[in-house]
């Protein structure tokens, strides 16, 4: 057999790594967490910690599937999360008295608390972004409808 090296294989412009929406995607998100991961330190937060607290801050008393949904994440991935924020004492998890299947997720002080500590967190990461309002709202327009556009496809 006479193989072909990589140097003598035709290299098509698509499948350069730069040319790749998942890649810059990826990269970008990369970047974004680099960014989430020092302002959510002085929070003693995580990343997907946040996410699930500003769940909660918009609408406190959800179940565990609820904020699944509204994250993107399956009851697998999020519970140990949700352990890991009642542990640190910003929620308590306990189940629903209508239908024990369900478990309500609910702030405790220490977690309403922390919003107010939470709040410059956008504002920082904005001006990280280096971008104008109306660029990041654009941007974040953009992603969403390319979320929805993906998950229609998936």
């Amino acid at each position: 057999m006479n193989r072909k090296t990589d140097e003598s294989l035709p290299n098509p412009p698509m499948l350069h790594l730069d040319q790749q929406l998942c890649f810059a995607l990826y990269s970008a998100n990369l970047a974004l967490h680099k960014v989430y991961r020092t302002l959510l330190a002085q929070l003693g937060l995580t990343y997907p910690q946040y996410l699930v607290m500003l769940v909660l801050w918009e609408r406190d008393g959800v179940t565990v599937s609820e904020i699944g949904e509204r994250l993107f994440l399956d009851s697998a991935t999020l519970t140990p999360l949700l352990k890991r924020l009642e542990s640190a004492g910003l929620l308590l998890r306990r189940r629903a008295a209508a239908d024990e299947r369900q478990v309500l997720i609910t702030l405790t002080e220490a977690g309403r608390d922390l919003r107010m500590q939470a709040q410059s967190v956008p504002e920082a990461v904005a001006c990280a972004a280096d971008c104008s309002v109306e660029q990041l709202e654009g941007i974040k327009q953009q992603l969403e409808m390319l979320r929805s556009n993906l998950l229609k496809k998936a």
